[in-house]
């Protein structure tokens, strides 16, 4: 056991010197560069699973407005326009509420029976969906 400061610094230097941290032995950049690159790594990765997150939410979207508009009655047009405008519901806040309370509203209006949990699992399913179609065409 150290008995001074001097001893006890001596030997945290030893041990970095040891763990190649105060003096790595491939130069004084490379554990820095191999840092750096695993954060660039790592950020590149989370923008593209954010950017895979909107595309299968978006994709999920579409197909919740494609369902609930035939349980509206709606189809051809009026089917792929009800679910543009479910899509874009989604652009009011984060996160999937704004797109239940539409599409929720929506069923309301025109005597859809569906309950929140039925809807909900719906949402669910299709983004299951989404994500097993985005996989098949990757």
């Amino acid at each position: 056991m150290p008995r001074t400061r001097i001893e006890a610094l001596r030997v945290i230097v030893y041990v970095l010197l040891q763990m190649e941290i105060l003096a790595p032995k491939h130069g004084a950049n490379s554990r820095m560069s191999n840092f750096e690159n695993r954060k660039k790594g790592f950020e590149g990765k989370f923008a593209h699973d954010q950017e895979l997150q909107f595309k299968a939410s978006a994709r999920r979207n579409k197909l919740l407005g494609l369902w609930a508009a035939g349980l509206m009655g709606k189809s051809g047009d009026d089917a792929e326009n009800y679910a543009k405008d479910v899509v874009r519901a989604d652009f009011e806040e984060a996160g999937d509420d704004d797109v239940f309370r539409k599409v929720r509203a929506d069923f309301d209006a025109a005597g859809v029976e569906q309950s929140d949990h039925q809807l909900r699992r719906q949402m669910d399913d299709l983004m299951v969906e989404a994500v097993a179609q985005m996989e098949k065409e990757s």
